[in-house]
């Protein structure tokens, strides 16, 4: 056989392997398409730590992954839990069933967040949550279909908890809101502070749309506890630190530790209220180059800041379409096999893996909120207090109860 002809041969067998390829690859994709659910709190308490903010993060990186994956479009819904787990339910079973989203992402709200990952699993979609914080959706409640990215009540616990018993504030009384984060919040928060020789008071649980927070203020005020730690998040928190200033908590040598604090909550605050609390966070917007670059492309769509879940949701959501584009597939099993393979280095995260129990392990950051006179800016809020690596931030596997943990 001639040179020529033989080359002509192998560029031809090459391309037909290519184009094969290809078409495994696009045949691969279910339905047509990659359909990404975002199921979040639209209108209600939460909303403004998820909701149109959940919603721009996840557009924002599909647009900027090209809309495409595997040569298929890439879709994005939307729809309000209204904080009811079974609506979540309806919905996220609606979507699985009839219109084929393959991962749903942020999940705010404990409760929903561990109804909707177990639904997942039994689907063999993907689950990713950024807005929810309970640490039994990696312990007890973990499941092979689900990531959580971006915080839990193991870190926020250690960060705060550890902070303020240095300090030397060892008595802590909890205000925490009775449903599955409050809950976690308060038991990782305890776990900490007794290890370290701290006691817990007392504490009190309140429903988690009391707004009016004056008569647990007086309980926690009378317990005389150095630290009051506000287990809660959303409106309620925020009117909770406004409460305890109108009532000289902290005039009174209490300490607030708000165990989940958002910057946006900061902002509704402001600083002359919110100055000196401490709190343990992903992700802020003003830590480096690249979290500012990012920061100043959401803020042109948002008018306002990015936080942690807002990061989380963009980092999580692109995570999740280069392992579909590794795996070339959607397929639920073999993305996830692809995304706790893959490291994760980006503006949110630096070498952040996923291990065998969902959890994305990453450093997490101490801050405390500086005062009027320290702030350059309309959103500078937060000065450094430490550092905590990733390996220490999150719960040890030797101590987890995932059934996914191999134990040696």
């Amino acid at each position: 056989m001639k040179a020529g002809v033989q080359t002509i041969l192998i560029a031809a067998a090459a391309a037909v392997a290519f184009t094969s390829n290809v078409a495994a690859q696009t045949a691969a994709v279910s339905d047509d398409a990659v359909k990404i659910g975002v199921l979040t709190d639209m209108s209600g308490q939460f909303s403004h730590e998820s909701g149109e903010g959940s919603v721009t993060a996840v557009k924002m990186a599909v647009e900027d992954f090209g809309s495409k994956v595997l040569g298929k479009p890439i879709e994005v819904l939307v729809a309000d839990h209204q904080n009811k787990a079974d609506t979540a339910s309806g919905l996220a079973r609606k979507w699985f069933d009839l219109d084929h989203v393959d991962m749903v992402a942020n999940l705010i709200n404990s409760s929903i967040a561990l109804t909707v990952s177990q639904l997942a699993q039994q689907k063999n979609r993907i689950a990713i949550i950024n807005g929810s914080g309970s640490s039994r959706l990696t312990n007890d409640a973990c499941t092979p279909n689900s990531v959580h990215y971006a915080y839990d009540t193991y870190a926020l616990a250690r960060g705060t908890g550890s902070a303020l018993m240095k300090a030397g504030q060892k008595s802590w009384y909890f205000l925490t809101a009775d449903y599955a984060f409050g809950h976690a919040l308060e038991a990782d928060t305890t776990s900490v502070v007794k290890s370290l020789g701290g006691e817990v008071v007392g504490s009190t649980r309140y429903p988690v749309e009391a707004f009016d927070q004056s008569s647990f203020l007086l309980q926690a005020q009378s317990s005389k506890a150095q630290v009051i730690g506000l287990a809660g998040s959303g409106n309620v928190l925020v009117n909770s630190i406004k409460s305890a200033q109108e009532f000289g908590v902290t005039k009174g040598g209490q300490t607030l530790a708000g165990l989940l604090v958002w910057i946006t909550d900061i902002k509704s605050l402001g600083l002359r209220t919110a100055q000196g609390l401490v709190l343990t966070n992903a992700f802020y917007w003003d830590r480096d180059d690249e979290t500012r670059a990012w920061s100043k492309r959401f803020y042109e769509r948002m008018k306002r800041m990015p936080h942690m879940g807002d990061a989380g949701d963009y980092s999580s959501t692109m995570h999740y379409l280069k392992a579909i584009e590794a795996a070339g597939t959607d397929e639920a099993k073999a993305v996830m096999s692809k995304m706790r393979e893959m490291p994760i280095n980006d503006f949110f995260a630096k070498n952040g893996r996923i291990r065998e129990d969902g959890r994305m392990v990453h450093d997490m950051y101490v801050y405390e909120v500086k005062q009027p006179s320290e702030s350059k800016g309309e959103w500078d809020f937060y000065k450094l207090r430490e550092v905590i690596p990733g390996e220490q931030a999150f719960r040890p596997l030797k101590d987890s109860l995932c059934p996914l943990v191999k134990k040696g």
